[in-house]
């Protein structure tokens, strides 16, 4: 490997492939350790893992399968010749590989193809296997990749679009749609989906693949003709499950899709369908006959059926369909749910963005409830309920532990009489439960995970009332427990500002960028001009790193994802004790790895590699998206020019 991509790749990449196994030729030893093994050999120097690409298709292909994906982002690859292109093949295929590197490939393919981006990726997705659940997710992936190019390059592109609709691959087929309708070609996206049951099966899967909200909701009235009208049962769930796509018509999707939850193999479409459709845009008569059929639904569940996710999720939507029905109605539908279930609320991580999707949520004082956390999210996270006023110091008393202390196997949980109840670090894609009696005493009781430095976004309110149906009625917000006064602005995307930014950032203050650098909690995790924290990259000379790129700082800002530097890579490390712990690797030799664990201690962890289970590597950066989202437009470019200006005092 040249001097120039080690550079790239930088020497935490290199850390991560210490264990690289050499494949081919005299030195391959197929039995080394990978990074995540906890084998007490001695440890192989750094290699890069050695690939013969002058063999055949079959060979290269199943030299570069044994790779893992931090030994395969190793492999020496250029532009120059054609043999380099398999590696960017597989870059561009494998499973949890970010988007940066997805973008760096599909560069490469088409710097030696001399051909484009939509031709290469729709290449890519026809070669993955739509039947097996992991390279259907990279397809999708792929094809979101195909449908965010801008308009002008996907009208150029319509013949192949054309050509992805008569795919063998249902998600190629849908890429083309899709594709078809952000070239402004709807109509012939429309006369193809509408050839047969298959063909209308792809339109809706396109649904969702269609970036722009107002052409999804040009699909609305098409979409809601599939739901009412067509005969096949396969169309109208996935057209049910389309609308809630769509942000058009809610009220009167609201009332179509409710109209069919009594037909047994529709009723979990209707009600994902219902549960997307915003509160206020609920028909009371619709709610009232709705809620009727679903506390009918529950009385009628037998025992073992409750605990479903489809189960969960009809008591989670009859739970909001009460607040828009009489009190005495409500009170009565409220017995006899108790009589049968606890009630439950589920409350989601929200990946990337380091928060739940639930601000707040009521329970009634001394009544019993269960609380599902479902992490969404590639980082572990827990939930720890608290007394009123009491989060900032569990939450701190919470990040000073280490996670190898840890009670009752609930990392980072402090004994205090101020927790009230608590869940273990819930791993990705998991949950767990918490069932208790709620509070006697009505309060605001705040909820948070103490994983260090998450407390400061990530926390919430359980409301405890007297009468839960007479709180629903008029829910009022609880104070924010950590006294943040700002509210939602947008959800801002780099393509919002992009075009704006020469203008933007012009007659700025730097006391303003600086209050918002603040915050924002930006100071928190870098350093600038030698003051905050270490946890992230140092932004003083960021705008020299990107040789005074401002759409590439704002790209940073937005999507911190896009491109992540090695050295500040997230790896989870599971102990063969059940332990978690998530961090950035600062060095490792053959009997330890050393972690920074704590952003509120920064001293490195050593974990001895014979306690260690497993490694992961997160594509996600430990910066968490939408950090600006409760910030105005001039304040992002306040932002901007105090982060370029700051760092060429």
């Amino acid at each position: 490997m040249n001097e120039s991509r080690i550079f790239k790749y930088g020497l935490a990449s290199f850390m991560v492939a210490l264990m690289c196994c050499v494949i081919g030729g005299a030195n391959a030893n197929t039995n080394q350790h990978e990074h995540g093994d906890h084998g007490h050999g001695e440890k192989p120097a750094v290699k890069v893992p050695r690939i013969f690409l002058d063999k055949s298709p079959r060979i290269v292909a199943y030299q570069l399968k044994r790779l893992t994906n931090e030994q395969l982002l190793l492999v020496e690859r250029m532009t120059d010749h054609e043999k380099y292109k398999p590696v960017y093949t597989a870059i561009l295929v494998r499973e949890g590989m970010s988007r940066q590197d997805r973008d760096e490939a599909v560069a490469g393919l088409v710097a030696i193809g001399k051909s484009d981006n939509v031709t290469e990726l729709i290449s890519a997705i026809d070669e993955l296997d739509s039947s097996d659940a992991a390279e259907r997710r990279v397809a999708r992936q792929l094809a979101t990749m195909v449908v965010s190019q801008k308009k002008p390059v996907l009208q150029a592109k319509l013949a192949a679009l054309n050509n992805a609709i008569e795919s063998e691959s249902q998600v190629l087929r849908s890429t083309g749609m899709a594709g078809l309708i952000v070239a402004g070609e709807l109509e012939s996206a429309l006369a193809k989906g509408a050839k047969d049951n298959a063909a209308k099966l792809d339109l809706l899967s396109a649904v969702p693949l269609v970036p722009q909200p107002k052409s999804r909701a040009a699909l609305r009235s098409t979409v809601a003709g599939l739901c009412a009208e067509s005969e096949a049962i396969a169309v109208r769930k996935s057209a049910i499950g389309a609308l809630s796509r769509i942000p058009a018509n809610y009220e009167e999707n609201f009332k179509l899709v409710a109209g069919f939850v009594d037909e047994k193999q529709l009723t979990n479409a209707v009600i994902s369908t219902a549960l997307r459709i915003p509160s206020k845009n609920r028909d009371p008569e619709t709610a009232g006959e709705l809620a009727d059929w679903l506390v009918d639904f529950a009385e009628k569940t037998p025992p073992a059926e409750r605990t479903t996710d489809e189960f969960i999720d009809a008591m989670q939507l009859v739970d909001q369909l009460l607040a828009q029905v009489p009190t005495a109605a409500a009170k009565e539908y409220r017995n006899r749910l108790n009589a049968v279930i606890v009630r439950v609320v589920r409350i989601k991580t929200v990946e990337e963005e380091m928060r739940y999707d639930t601000p707040y949520f009521a329970v009634e004082a001394g009544r019993d409830v269960q609380v599902i956390i479902q992490n969404e999210d590639l980082m572990p996270h827990n939930f720890v309920i608290t007394v009123p006023g009491a989060l900032k110091e569990v939450a701190l008393e919470g990040s000073a532990m280490s996670p190898m202390d840890a009670k009752d196997g609930k990392q980072y949980v402090p004994v205090s009489d101020k927790v009230l109840q608590a869940t273990s670090m819930i791993q990705s894609h998991q949950q767990e439960r918490l069932t208790f009696k709620a509070p006697t005493e009505p309060g605001e009781y705040p909820f948070v995970c103490t994983f260090p430095r998450h407390w400061m976004r990530m926390y919430g309110v359980m409301v405890v009332v007297k009468d839960l149906d007479e709180y629903l009625k008029n829910p009022v917000a609880p104070t924010d427990p950590i006294g943040n006064m700002r509210q939602f602005v947008q959800n801002w995307k780099f393509e919002d500002l992009q075009p704006k930014i020469e203008v933007g950032i012009k007659a700025r203050s730097l006391s303003i960028g600086e209050k918002i650098f603040t915050d924002a909690t930006c100071a928190q995790c870098h350093k600038m001009n030698e003051k905050g924290g270490a946890v992230g990259p140092d932004l003083t000379k960021v705008f020299e790193r990107w040789k005074g790129s401002r759409e590439g700082v704002l790209r940073e800002i937005l999507d911190p994802s896009h491109k992540i530097d090695p050295k500040f890579a997230v790896h989870v490390i599971y102990t063969i004790k059940g332990k978690v712990v998530s961090g950035i690797i600062q060095s490792e030799d053959k009997e330890s790895i050393s972690v920074i664990d704590n952003p509120e201690k920064p001293e490195p962890r050593k974990i001895s590699r014979d306690d260690i289970d497993e490694i992961t590597k997160s594509t996600k950066s430990l910066m968490p998206k939408a950090l600006l989202d409760q910030f105005t437009e001039d304040e992002i470019f306040e932002l901007l020019n105090y982060i370029e200006k700051s760092g060429k005092e």
